[in-house]
C-alpha cells in the first residue's frame, strides 16, 4: 500500500518533499550539533580542543571536569537553588495564571474587558528596570527568593493563551449543568475546569520551569549573597568572568593548567545545568502541542 502511495507522487511532489527533508536535516544539525559538541568537549582533553580536533568524538577523554564540578559545594548550592526557586516560582505562577484566566473566559463576568485591557497594556508600557528595583526594595524583597518568584508571577501573554484555551475547551453548557446541580464556581473551577484543562497545565509548567532554570538576570540584580545564586549565575560567571571557585583548583598550580581546566568546567556544567529540562520534558512532552495549538489558534 505504501509503495502504491509512494508511486503516486508526481515528480514536482517528489522534488518538493526532498527539498523540505533537506532543509529540516540542515536546520535539525545547526540545532543539535552545538548540543552534541559541548558534550564531547565536556569529556575531551582542553589541548584538542584548542587545536581544533574535536569536532565528531571526544579526544583524549577524561572526567576531570565533572570531577571537579561534583566534588565543588558552590555548585551543587546552586543547583538546589535553581531547584527551589523554579519550583516554588512555577507553583505561584501557574496558580497565578489559571486564576486570573479562567474569569476573564467567562461571558458573564462584568468587566472582564476592561480588566483585559488593562493587563495588555503592561505588554507595551513597564516602569522600567530602576522604578522596579526601587519597588522591590520598598517592599523589602532584596536578597530574598520573593524578589525572583513574585514581581513576574503573572506573566499577560500566558493569561491570554490560557483564557483562549479555557473559552475553547470548557463549554458553557458544562458550568450551567453544573449550577443546576448544585455546583459553585470554586467547586466547577477545582472539580471541573482543572482536570479537563491538564493540556494548557502541562504547557505552563513547561514555560515556567524552563524560564526559571535559565533565568540569571534578576539574580544578579537583586541577590547579594552568593549562597543563594543560582546555577545560572554561577554558570554565568565561569563562562562570562572564568570565576572558577578556588576550590576546583586547588591541586592546579600553572596558568595554562588552570585554563584548560576552567575550559573543562565550562562545558560540564552547561550540560549538568540542562539535565534537569532534558528530563523533564518527556513527561510533558504529549500534552505540549495539544496545548498549544488549542490554547493559540482557537477562540
Amino acid at each position: 500500500m505504501k509503495s502504491l502511495l509512494f508511486k503516486r507522487k508526481s515528480k514536482s511532489d517528489f522534488l518538493f518533499d526532498l527539498f523540505n527533508y533537506s532543509i529540516l536535516t540542515i536546520g535539525m544539525l545547526l540545532i543539535l550539533y552545538p548540543l552534541f559538541f559541548v558534550l564531547i568537549a565536556s569529556f575531551s582533553d582542553p589541548n584538542y580542543i584548542y587545536s581544533g580536533d574535536v569536532w565528531l568524538f571526544p579526544k583524549g577523554f577524561t572526567v576531570d571536569g565533572y570531577q571537579r564540578i561534583f566534588n565543588d559545594a558552590s555548585i551543587w548550592i546552586g543547583y538546589g537553588n535553581s531547584m527551589l526557586y523554579a519550583t516554588l516560582g512555577t507553583l505561584i505562577s501557574v496558580s497565578f495564571t489559571l486564576l486570573a484566566a479562567y474569569p476573564l473566559s467567562r461571558k458573564d463576568f462584568v468587566g472582564r474587558n476592561l480588566f483585559m485591557w488593562f493587563f495588555m497594556l503592561t505588554m507595551f508600557f513597564s516602569g522600567g528596570l530602576i522604578p522596579t528595583y526601587l519597588l522591590i526594595k520598598d517592599l523589602g524583597m532584596i536578597n530574598t527568593i520573593w524578589a525572583l518568584v513574585v514581581p513576574g508571577a503573572a506573566g499577560v501573554f500566558n493569561i491570554i493563551i490560557v483564557r483562549t484555551f479555557f473559552q475553547s475547551t470548557i463549554p458553557d453548557e458544562m458550568r450551567e449543568a453544573a449550577f443546576i446541580d448544585g455546583s459553585t464556581n470554586t467547586n466547577f473551577f477545582f472539580q471541573f475546569v482543572i482536570p479537563l484543562s491538564k493540556p494548557i497545565i502541562a504547557v505552563m509548567v513547561l514555560f515556567h520551569v524552563v524560564g526559571f532554570w535559565n533565568g540569571f538576570f534578576d539574580a544578579l540584580i537583586y541577590l547579594n549573597e552568593e549562597v543563594k545564586y543560582p546555577l545560572q549565575l554561577v554558570l554565568r560567571n565561569i563562562l562570562v568572568q572564568n570565576q572558577v571557585n578556588s576550590n576546583m583548583m586547588v591541586d592546579v598550580e600553572s596558568y595554562a593548567a588552570k585554563l584548560r581546566v576552567t575550559e573543562l568546567i565550562k562545558y560540564g556544567v552547561i550540560i549538568v545545568a540542562s539535565l534537569p529540562l532534558l528530563i523533564l520534558y518527556p513527561f510533558l512532552q504529549r500534552y505540549f502541542v495539544k496545548g498549544v495549538m488549542i490554547g493559540s489558534i482557537k477562540g
